[in-house]
């Protein structure tokens, strides 16, 4: 009885919080880089908007202009370019492959000389799903390196290249790593990205540790499965030949929303509200 008395005094400081956050999320003057940040569903569009909507100014990435064919026209960065501006925020798009450092520090030059400086990065750029979700046995040597250098080298290029300048800066910072709950538990064809995933939560924890005594947080999000453009390529891949590419992807979302206790899979809303809680 006492347990459930204290949860509901919890539970009304816990919505007087969220209905405070407009002055918990003030993001004035701040600067943001959204990696990944193209695809019109996409999880760092949806971050992005929100950072900017909470006052941010954005630069975002990808690895070109539009990563994704779409059917609705959907422009791809300049796209999202346009939304944060509509919001009364700077932005700009870079295009940048995360995984080559040469680009990164290009990109990190870029960003500077039009913000001055980066007060938050979020690595959400991951690699497309394909080839790599099948079986151990069947899994070929490059689509296995493909996944580990976008995913792990790519987070961990753009962590050093910003941190530095955090660091130089001495103003703090925040990071913020986009995992997966396949890393944290394994799963079946999935090796090659949760083996990626596993890895970048590792790699946030040993960052956080050292990136702490310059008043810089890192941290890494671990969402299930995000209705985004990249739901389509998973059921794609694991799919049986023939059958259709829209079936298979509702039925994926279908599964997925059957084991959640919300009944519904996560939008890229959900984990834009958890970044800029961040």
């Amino acid at each position: 009885k006492g347990v459930v008395s204290n949860f509901g005094s919890l539970s009304e400081k816990l919505v007087s919080i969220i209905e405070m956050k407009n002055e918990m999320y003030e993001l004035n003057g701040k600067v943001a880089l959204v990696t990944g940040a193209g695809g019109e569903r996409g999880i760092g569009r949806a971050i992005a908007t929100r950072l900017a909507s909470e006052g941010a100014d954005v630069i975002v990435n990808d690895i070109v202009v539009r990563p994704y064919d779409s059917q609705t026209g959907w422009g791809g960065l300049p796209e999202v370019v346009r939304e944060i501006e509509a919001l009364g925020r700077p932005a700009i798009s870079i295009a940048a492959d995360v995984s080559d450092a040469s680009q990164v520090e290009g990109m990190i030059r870029q960003a500077l000389q039009r913000f001055g400086h980066i007060d938050t990065l979020v690595n959400n750029a991951g690699s497309r799903p394909g080839r790599d979700r099948v079986p151990v046995v069947d899994l070929d040597e490059e689509a296995w390196d493909t996944v580990q250098r976008i995913n792990v080298k790519g987070t961990f290029l753009c962590c050093k290249a910003v941190a530095r300048h955090m660091i130089d800066r001495g103003e703090g910072g925040k990071i913020i790593n986009i995992s997966s709950t396949s890393g944290k538990r394994g799963v079946a064809r999935f090796a090659a990205y949760c083996a990626s995933k596993f890895a970048v939560i590792g790699f946030t924890q040993a960052l956080a540790l050292e990136l702490a005594p310059y008043r810089i947080n890192v941290n890494a999000i671990c969402p299930g499965t995000v209705d985004t453009e990249r739901t389509g390529y998973i059921a794609a891949a694991l799919a049986p030949t023939g059958t259709s590419a829209e079936a298979d992807r509702e039925q994926m979302i279908r599964g997925g929303a059957s084991q959640s206790p919300l009944g519904r899979v996560a939008q890229g809303s959900d984990v834009a509200r958890m970044a800029a809680f961040l």
